[in-house]
């Protein structure tokens, strides 16, 4: 089986590590700041979900795959228990790990998602990438404005275009599977992850500015994760870690005990 692609901040240090996962569209790039800060307390492994970033292919996207693909992770890497931390998508992933694999996992992190079934979201922007034609494109300027046509915020068209590259055949094309992400995404976002109960210490981060954790969700959280905090990070969106990183980064350190 194919491992998940990684990046590792602190491997020499001797703690429980921590492994970070993005969310939909993102890649482990997007998470390089927060890992080399914190990887000068302890390990430090961003990784790419599968159909994202560096990470292969797959026909299959649902939430107990993804799972899986962390305890093969973590086998190769010979871990046994880490702290886990995972952003939307990757949240949804990370919580279905817990509970899947509770024995594996020291303490969990999720940011700005709920274990519910979302209404699906993504529509437009779903629509957006599809449209990129990359038989015509030729510069990433291109790209960006074939998105800008259908995406009104700026930071979203930034954020994906980060997954532009350049192919063997001088190409550029998307580093995530669209094709899968697509067909697969009502299968991920619109399903909760399945019931199964995660007693270690967890936290849950919204921003405050978003609408993705709401207070009716506590009951539900509390079901699953009997032991969940939640922590509001104030003057941030969906994307927490990026719009007030070092709110973000001290709450996840005072959570882990490294400050």
């Amino acid at each position: 089986m194919e491992i998940l692609n990684s990046k590792i901040f602190g491997e020499n240090l001797s703690n429980t590590p921590l492994l970070v996962f993005h969310g939909l569209f993102g890649m482990l790039d997007n998470w390089g700041s927060f890992g080399k800060d914190l990887g000068e307390y302890l390990p430090v492994h961003l990784i790419d979900l599968r159909n994202h970033g560096r990470s292969f292919h797959s026909e299959s996207m649902s939430h107990d795959d993804l799972a899986d693909d962390i305890a093969r992770y973590m086998d190769h890497y010979g871990i046994q228990k880490a702290h886990v931390l995972g952003h939307s998508l990757g949240g949804k992933a990370v919580m279905q790990f817990a509970v899947k694999y509770p024995e594996r996992v020291e303490k969990l992190i999720v940011v700005d998602i709920s274990l519910k079934a979302y209404p699906p979201h993504h529509q437009g922007i779903i629509k957006a990438l599809e449209t990129v034609d990359f038989n015509t494109v030729t510069s990433r300027n291109e790209v960006e404005a074939v998105l800008n046509q259908y995406i009104p915020e700026r930071s979203t068209v930034q954020f994906l275009t980060k997954n532009l590259y350049w192919d063997d055949n001088k190409k550029l094309g998307w580093r995530f599977n669209l094709k899968t992400l697509s067909e697969k995404y009502t299968e991920f976002v619109s399903n909760a992850i399945k019931f199964g109960v995660f007693e270690g210490d967890t936290l849950f981060i919204a921003g405050s500015k978003s609408n993705y954790i709401l207070p009716q969700d506590e009951f539900g959280i509390k079901q699953q994760f009997p032991k969940a905090k939640i922590v509001t990070v104030q003057n941030a969106g969906h994307w927490v870690q990026a719009e007030n990183p070092v709110d973000f980064a001290n709450v996840v350190k005072q959570f882990l005990g490294l400050n």
